[in-house]
């Protein structure tokens, strides 16, 4: 449904169980800023600790809370069924992630109702956990979502790290670090692994996942400097003669869902260059719209390239 056709907005709010999303939406539906005129209908799909105030809700804020346990009964009879109760403005689903994110979002809904936010809520002190255990459930959450909430921070856990797991997933994302104490926390004191000074900024083959977000997300700092690492020619006919991507495989999910990542590089000696032969590069970087790309990109001019072997892992990581 396109934008112009909701009449009833839909915020999405998931995150695995005991995550903070009750809390969280506690506080929003609170705020001056939230309220509205009409009905907030709250539709909850999971009993964690927190429980909402039904009757404090409904009279202060008006927002009514409806509960929905069982995953066969968040379908489309159900909600039109709450849509004709209350007729809502706007709705909020705090849902279960375990019922899949992409089977909410490909689901008919109600006339009128579309998804325009999704925001997940993570408990940053069981994060690595969860992507250890269940990382495709979390990368189904994330790759939609406009925010990710780390929330429960310490400045002990690898909150760097965290950020580009999630960045390399979902480029755009806005993701934010919340404290023990509610308060947002900076982490962009971390160093990087490799030295900014220098000319050319030398990547090793480990940092590689660490530049290659770090230059997406903040490309100002790069404008204008050299760079010199290992990839993996790629090419294609879209790109045109002149171009082609020093890149590196990535596994974003799984096993089954390894993907070629990289920045575009001019250079003559393109043509020239063997599919999938490893080069070294170095080159100058500048920001510049490409229309193969369908926007401002940052675009690496080469200044030499050499030939190169294989790193010892082909694999980039991101911590």
């Amino acid at each position: 449904m396109s934008g112009n056709d909701i009449t009833t907005p839909v915020y999405v709010i998931t995150g695995f169980l005991d995550s903070g999303k009750t809390s969280f939406l506690k506080f929003t539906t609170e705020q001056d800023y939230f309220r509205i005129d009409e009905t907030t209908l709250l539709i909850a799909c999971e009993e964690g600790e927190e429980e909402y105030d039904k009757k404090k809700l409904e009279t202060r804020y008006h927002t009514v809370v409806e509960s929905i346990e069982n995953e066969e009964d968040f379908n489309i009879h159900t909600l039109r069924a709450l849509q004709k109760k209350h007729n809502p403005g706007r709705v909020i689903i705090e849902y279960n992630p375990l019922w899949g994110v992409g089977k909410l979002e490909q689901m008919s809904l109600p006339r009128g109702w579309g998804i325009v936010q999704e925001i997940v809520i993570a408990d940053a002190s069981t994060f690595s956990v969860y992507m250890n255990n269940m990382k495709s459930l979390f990368v189904e959450m994330s790759r939609n979502a406009e925010m990710i909430l780390f929330n429960r921070c310490t400045e002990e856990l690898p909150l760097a790290s965290f950020r580009r797991s999630i960045k390399v997933v979902n480029p755009g994302c806005d993701v934010q670090f919340m404290g023990l104490d509610g308060r947002p926390i900076d982490i962009f004191r971390d160093m990087l692994p490799y030295d900014m000074e220098k000319d050319p900024i030398e990547i090793e083959d480990m940092d590689y996942g660490i530049f290659f977000v770090d230059m997406q997300d903040d490309p100002e700092k790069y404008e204008g400097r050299k760079v010199k690492f290992k990839g993996q020619v790629i090419k294609s006919r879209q790109m045109g003669a002149e171009f082609f991507v020093p890149a590196r495989s990535a596994m974003t999910c799984c096993a089954d869902d390894i993907q070629y990542i990289g920045y575009f590089c001019r250079s003559a000696e393109a043509p020239k260059l063997e599919e999938g032969s490893w080069v070294t590069v170095t080159a100058e970087v500048h920001r510049e719209f490409l229309p193969m790309a369908g926007g401002e990109e940052s675009v690496l001019t080469a200044v030499s390239i050499e030939p190169a072997g294989a790193p010892d892992t082909e694999l980039v990581y991101f911590t």
